[in-house]
């Protein structure tokens, strides 16, 4: 590594006018955690004039590359605030996974075998850098004058609310200090304290697993594919994954069995010796990051308390082959800030930010339900279930049909929201993936990439089709793309229609869908969308 971000203080503490106050100064919003869910969601907020204060017991960015893989629909939702540039100029680029058994390579697969889309299918890239980036764009926006502070080394230490503010205590070197907020976001990982001083916790599975994780620093030939191993000869009975990062630091992932010693596992006298049997004696490398993980597939049962809300792995957790950590994490923050703004404005009513819980608890149980399949598969419970998949994998060697049993972790893709009480019916007839409730696709375009011309408010996208510059529904102002149908827009958008228009949601997400424009059925479905029902906007 050219140099050691995780050992900088980039948000050292500094006192805050707020520990001098004769009471507790309130603010808009406070976020719990400087990690990437937290710092996203605070740039967000920044970004739509909501002042946020984000906390943190840390003061530097998080040791260990933890999450690594980051799929193409949060890289653009990084696009949208900001600074997805930085992270795909850094990151390592892949789309291609190879699956072995034994020493035989028995499939293969292509995560984006279509074109017309400006990210790729993944990168690889450190978490350190992921949120030294994030930090950069706070900094960004507080040279803009937006009003966003990260303050470092600010411990929560008690949480507690009512009707209409949460109150949250700090622990500082310099003593303890309270903040209230109108709302409290809480980003604070896994082990969330927030959770915990709430008395919440979650409800899921336990897997009798664990991993090995070693981040390695070494000049390798490997490609930049994911390379995942059923039953490999360096570790018999168990599996592995090999991914390339930046800088020539590999992630290697091993499976260890469920009875072991977690903390001797993690000496390098141990460490060490497994690695070579898997890359050679001959092979140099140096130790950058050890850990051990134990696969978990849990969620908490609602992810907003009051005025509390819970994001990323404090809300849900699964384990990390597919990479959903970090990238549900950010659809989590994608989903929430739009409504808050709204509910936040007097722009829509509170139950909108219902919801966030019932989108993102969707999307938790789908990647829960995911992960673990993957789990089952990549750790049989049973000599029979060990039978089933070693024949698969044997068949999809040479069969086709076998090849989708393959499990060797679902990879990350963006929830579609079917039956989303925000929908609108659709009777479009149009392509399956751009119905109500899915992630708009991306696709070139005249004047570029679709979603780059998509953003941070409510649009009509006209393909083909007339359509008025702007439409007000209860004082939000919808605005008009238009965009002439190329062969991407056509299979991705009309189908077999001529025209088509699309109400997109903040957050990229289609809320509804015709053939043609009609500005009543428009006001109808952006009332549902922002959660006012129809007998409330009636009157």
């Amino acid at each position: 590594m050219t140099k050691k971000i995780f050992e900088v203080p980039l948000y050292p503490y500094v006192r805050s006018p707020d520990q001098d106050a004769e009471k507790a100064v309130r603010h808009k919003v406070v976020v719990a955690g400087a990690g990437p869910i937290g710092l996203a969601a605070a740039i967000e907020l920044a970004m739509q004039d909501i002042e946020v204060v984000v906390v943190d017991d840390n003061d530097k960015v998080s040791w260990g590359s933890r999450a690594v893989c980051y799929a193409k629909r949060p890289l653009e939702i990084l696009d949208r605030i900001g600074c997805g540039d930085q992270f795909v100029d850094k990151g390592v680029q892949w789309h291609v996974g190879k699956v072995f058994f034994d020493e035989r390579q028995v499939y293969q697969f292509d995560l984006l075998p279509e074109d017309g889309h400006k990210r790729p299918a993944f990168i690889n890239l450190q978490q350190y850098y992921f949120e030294e980036y994030l930090v950069d764009r706070v900094k960004e926006l507080q040279a803009q004058g937006k009003p966003i502070e990260i303050r470092g080394n600010n411990k929560v230490v008690s949480v507690d609310q009512s009707s209409d503010v949460a109150t949250v205590e700090l622990e500082t070197p310099e003593g303890n200090y309270i903040v209230e907020a109108d709302w409290a976001i809480a980003c604070d990982g896994a082990a969330s304290p927030i959770r915990s001083m709430m008395g919440l916790d979650f409800v899921g599975r336990v897997f009798e697993d664990n991993f090995l994780i070693a981040d390695v620093i070494m000049d390798a030939d490997f490609p930049t594919e994911r390379w995942f191993w059923f039953d490999p000869p360096f570790n018999r009975g168990q599996s592995a994954l090999l991914h390339k990062q930046p800088d020539n630091v590999w992630r290697i992932d091993l499976q260890l069995g469920w009875d072991i010693d977690k903390e001797a596992e993690k000496k390098p006298e141990n460490v060490i010796p497994r690695l070579k049997a898997m890359l050679g004696e001959d092979v140099k490398f140096e130790l950058e990051w050890v850990s051990i993980y134990t696969f978990q597939c849990r969620r908490m049962e609602q992810f907003r308390k009051g005025r509390v809300i819970f994001a990323g792995d404090s809300a849900h957790q699964v384990s990390p082959f597919g990479a959903r950590g970090a990238n549900s994490g950010l659809q989590d923050t994608d989903n929430l800030i739009w409504k808050l703004k709204l509910v936040m404005d007097g722009k829509a009513p509170v139950n909108l930010l219902d919801s966030y819980d019932e989108e993102r608890i969707y999307a938790a149980e789908e990647n829960i339900m995911n992960s673990s399949r993957a789990t089952d598969f990549i750790t049989p419970k049973s000599a029979i279930s060990r039978v089933f998949r070693d024949a698969v994998l044997d068949l999809s060697e040479q069969v086709e049909f076998a090849r989708p049993l393959v499990n060797s972790g679902r990879l990350s893709v963006p929830a579609t929201y079917d039956g989303s009480s925000l929908n609108s019916p659709d009777t479009a007839g149009m392509p399956a993936r751009s119905r109500p409730g899915s992630p708009a696709s991306d696709a070139p375009t005249a004047n570029g990439y679709l979603l780059d011309q998509l953003g941070n408010s409510f649009q009509l996208l006209a393909v083909n089709a007339d359509v008025p510059d702007t439409v007000e529904v209860n004082g939000i102002t919808i605005s008009a793309l238009r965009v002439e149908a190329n062969d991407e827009m056509k299979a991705r958008y009309l189908g077999e229609k001529d025209s088509a228009v699309y109400l997109m949601r903040p957050d990229q997400h289609v809320a509804a869908r015709w053939e043609s424009y009609d500005g009543d059925q428009v006001i109808k479905a952006m009332n549902r969308t922002i959660g006012i029902l129809e007998q409330e906007a009636a009157q």
